[in-house]
């Protein structure tokens, strides 16, 4: 199975961990980023959070630079998406926010909700930005 496969199963089963703000841990909470680390170390591609990062006041460069260090590449604009990308949307000004899609589901950390969820596409907010895993080899 691929990796992209895989990191989009690894999310799924992510949904329902708890929420929290800067949340690493399944078990204490994971935020959007949390989410996308998490899952990536599922797969045996461990990864850290992007430096800096807060609720707002993020900036795209610097979550390409993250997404490259995670071994993501910018899928362009005309591409189609698919299982185990990674989505940046603008869920407010100057707030980012982290989707993995999963096929039919796009996983997330809903803060209003208080935990890790899945939704049916599309995304509620404008899509920045779409990663996909590079191909390990």
């Amino acid at each position: 199975m691929a990796d992209a496969q895989r990191f989009a199963d690894a999310a799924l089963t992510l949904v329902g961990a708890p929420f929290r703000l800067h949340g690493r841990s399944c078990k204490t909470g994971l935020d959007c980023v949390g989410v996308a680390v998490a899952a990536l170390a599922m797969i045996g591609r461990p990864a850290a959070p992007p430096d800096d990062y807060r609720l707002r006041g993020g900036s795209l460069p610097r979550f390409d630079g993250w997404a490259a260090e995670c071994g993501l590449a910018v899928v362009p604009q005309h591409g189609q998406g698919g299982a185990g990308d990674v989505l940046l949307c603008q869920a407010a000004p100057q707030q980012f926010h982290v989707m993995i899609d999963a096929g039919d589901l796009l996983i997330h950390a809903h803060a209003g909700l208080r935990q890790v969820t899945a939704m049916v596409p599309p995304a509620p907010w404008p899509v920045l930005r779409r990663w996909r895993l590079k191909e390990e080899g």
